[in-house]
């Protein structure tokens, strides 16, 4: 007979395979685990999903899992609700259209070409290590504007969310408290990071340009907690889940010599006579927003999301009580072969359509960033491949290992400047 805890260990033991099981083997759209006192439905069928994001905030909105995260991003939009939310969000989308339709291409192609040729001259290095202080770059240059923060700066953001990170992934879904000392110490290493993220915030604040997203923020005028909040979220999210697509991009580019080949050809017909990416060509280049795709499925960063039922309601034949966890695992639906073909197969041909591709989230909650992240990542795949050879030095990497973010393994990678192609970028490409 089944208790609170029946689920908890299997888990707490492999969290990745404990979701695709359950999932995959659902005979029902939402499946009921025991894994604490409050009563934990993982949403099985697909097509819930947008009903649940777009629910009135009134039935279904943000809970207590999500609310653990504001330990280090306070009040910020990814733990509210309701109009405050709306305003944040909204500011957020109107400057990053704007930098989508005018500065970003030829900003994050400059970052990436810059890292890569750092990459060239030391031949061997781990792709999650390189693309993580490559994707801190980029959204702090969204953030600040270009060339605001130094090297220095980037360390202790680095340093900081390393800190924080895994303590945090591993209180989410504990049920069980610390005792005493050990919940002290976690809490002073907590504080510890975000006091380091704040004091690099500030720093940069100070320099910002009036085209950033800081300036547009600031226009909100939101008080300084909130405004350190919202600044601390948009750090860890757009540099964080990016850099972890970001490096398992590099390594199947590393691992396909063909594919490699067509995205060089793609590079060559979506650049112009100087080797400039021309940004209206990139929305009907296949192969890179293809892999691109491809990739985010089979490694979503967000690897799992959550609701919370407020008040009894009925969902899917179910009657919810309230305090119900609704969890939402992309790392489950983008491999269960009900909904793919092949699903462990990576195959940048797929069709990317229906309810079970979501690795920037759904409905009005959907990453507000994910525009960004799809040109990133796209980017990076055009650069790397146009001008380098990659080989990856391991044949098998290990699996993700899931935190806040499904972080890569090691992912030692070689690269090598191409003999042929568009093997050599402009020479003044400025940021």
């Amino acid at each position: 007979m089944k208790h609170w805890f029946s689920d908890l260990v299997a888990f707490q033991r492999d969290p990745l395979n404990f979701f695709l099981e359950r999932g995959s083997n659902a005979t029902e759209p939402l499946v009921p685990l025991s894994m604490g006192p409050y009563p934990v439905m993982l949403v099985a069928d697909p097509n819930l999903i947008k009903p649940i994001m777009k629910a009135d905030e009134a039935e279904i909105d943000k809970g207590r899992l999500i609310y653990k995260l504001r330990e280090i991003i306070g009040r910020s939009s990814m733990t509210l609700s309701g109009e405050s939310h709306k305003a944040r969000r909204a500011a957020l989308h109107q400057q990053l259209a704007r930098g989508l339709a005018t500065s970003y291409v030829p900003q994050i192609s400059a970052l990436v070409r810059q890292q890569a040729a750092a990459l060239a001259l030391e031949e061997k290095f781990d792709a999650h290590h390189a693309t993580s202080r490559l994707t801190l770059r980029v959204i702090c240059t969204i953030l600040f504007g270009p060339n605001v923060l130094t090297r220095a700066d980037e360390n202790m953001l680095v340093e900081a969310i390393q800190l924080v990170e895994d303590d945090l992934a591993a209180d989410i879904f504990k049920v069980l408290p610390d005792l005493p000392w050990v919940r002290r110490r976690k809490k002073a290493r907590m504080q510890r990071g975000r006091d380091m993220m704040t004091f690099v915030v500030n720093r940069a604040r100070a320099k910002a340009s009036d085209a950033s997203i800081l300036r547009a923020l600031e226009d909100l005028r939101l008080a300084p907690d909130e405004f350190g909040d919202e600044v601390l979220l948009l750090l860890l999210a757009g540099h964080h889940t990016t850099g972890t697509a970001a490096a398992w991009l590099l390594y199947h580019l590393a691992s396909d010599p063909v594919l490699a080949a067509r995205l060089a050809d793609e590079a060559e017909r979506v650049s112009d006579d100087a080797g400039e990416v021309i940004p209206g060509r990139l929305a009907t280049a296949p192969v890179s927003l293809g892999f691109v795709r491809e990739v985010l499925r089979l490694y979503p960063s967000a690897w799992w999301l959550s609701r919370e039922v407020q008040r009894p309601l009925e969902l899917a034949g179910r009657k919810l009580k309230r305090g119900t966890s609704l969890l939402i695992s992309p790392w489950h639906l983008h491999r269960d072969p009900r909904f793919w073909d092949d699903p462990l197969v990576f195959n940048i041909e797929r069709k990317f359509s229906g309810a079970a591709y979501l690795p920037f989230g759904a409905g009005p909650r959907a990453c507000v960033g994910m525009g960004v992240g799809m040109l990133e990542l796209q980017l990076l795949a055009l650069d790397f491949a146009a001008a380098y050879s990659l080989l990856p030095l391991r044949v098998q990497p290990s699996d993700p290992k899931p935190s806040i973010t499904l972080l890569p393994p090691d992912l030692p990678l070689h690269i090598k400047s191409r003999a042929t192609g568009r093997s050599m970028w402009p020479v003044t490409h400025g940021v």
